[in-house]
């Protein structure tokens, strides 16, 4: 790298170095190089061609990055990064990985998939896509659901789903429109995760413990993520599901949210404050979920049968529900 500094004009250098050291065909021809040099370079093992015309001028292993640049190099200037690469590069916990770096492309491109770009064209690019030195990435809601239909399972796209709403990437009413726009092209996830968090679902793991309880013929009403007050009208814990007629508390454990101690102490806390008004709380993980939800559920009946009309006596309250308000954007 030393010496294309010292032998090719500045200029290049500094492309290089704002590309992280990936860079195109032409790019490589516009500098000085010919078709020639370029072979006996990736021939040598100095550089790498990447994908087609599309080279790295450094060896081992790439960067998420260096990936997302080289992908969007190749799949040209119109393209907007999306899906999981996408949600990976606005910082998604529980995005699944993958090597595949997704992009959009207007309808008229000719660019077809390739290596690790993975290419998709559609009849309208993202309008509120985000800028940024190299390539455009498409906004969290058009991301997510590019993702969902990418992904074959459910637990995934609740989970990303889930957590674009709660940390803020996105609100439902952009959601909605996306899914919209998406129509019914491998859509029946999203549909169903989307329609799971508007009914205020918070996680997968609640998600799961929502399907599981569904099944019970025992079980009356669970109130899902209700706002508790007391007697005196003073606001109490929310837990993720509530049996008013046996005051029985559920609540779905991550252990992602309790890494910290400050997190384990605020769920002590919250335990803490319903059990000192009479409710019984259940604590369970999503791997038990996922793994025993027929003895979840019977722990959940046998709770519920003890402790039927003790509701009465702990006297707490359960606000009525509010629409969610879709925030400006």
């Amino acid at each position: 790298m030393l010496r294309l500094m010292r032998t090719h004009p500045p200029d290049f250098a500094d492309l290089a170095e704002r590309q992280q050291q990936i860079v195109t065909r032409v790019q490589l021809l516009a500098a000085g190089f010919d078709d020639m040099y370029l072979y006996r370079q990736a021939r040598r093992g100095l550089w790498q061609r990447v994908l087609p015309a599309t080279y790295a001028l450094v060896t081992g292993t790439l960067t998420d990055e260096q990936r997302r640049i080289s992908a969007a190099l190749y799949a040209g200037a119109e393209a907007q990064l999306t899906g999981l690469a996408a949600l990976l590069w606005y910082g998604f916990r529980q995005s699944p990985r993958t090597d595949a770096v997704h992009l959009v492309v207007p309808h008229h491109a000719r660019r077809k998939s390739a290596g690790y770009a993975m290419i998709s064209r559609t009849l309208a690019l993202d309008d509120r896509a985000r800028a940024t030195p190299l390539y455009p990435v498409c906004s969290p809601s058009r991301a997510v659901v590019d993702a969902a239909r990418d992904l074959r399972q459910l637990r995934p796209v609740r989970a990303v789903v889930a957590e674009a709403v709660q940390r803020g990437y996105a609100d439902l009413a952009s959601l909605d429109e996306e899914i919209r726009r998406a129509r019914r092209s491998r859509t029946a996830l999203i549909r169903k995760a989307f329609s799971e968090v508007a009914q205020g679902t918070r996680s997968a793991p609640e998600a799961e413990l929502r399907e599981c309880l569904a099944e019970s013929p025992v079980l009356s009403e669970i109130h899902w993520n209700p706002r508790l007050r007391d007697a005196g009208g003073l606001s109490l814990p929310t837990p993720d599901g509530y049996l008013p007629d046996a005051a029985v508390a559920l609540e779905v454990d991550s252990q992602e949210y309790h890494f910290r101690p400050d997190d384990w102490a605020r769920t002590l806390d919250r335990h803490n404050e319903l059990s000192r008004r009479g409710v019984l709380v259940l604590h369970f993980t999503p791997a038990q979920i996922r793994r025993e939800p027929r003895r979840v559920r019977q722990m959940v009946e046998d709770a519920y049968e003890s402790r039927r009309g003790l509701g009465a006596t702990a006297r707490l309250w359960i606000d009525p529900p509010h629409a969610p308000e879709p925030r400006g954007r």
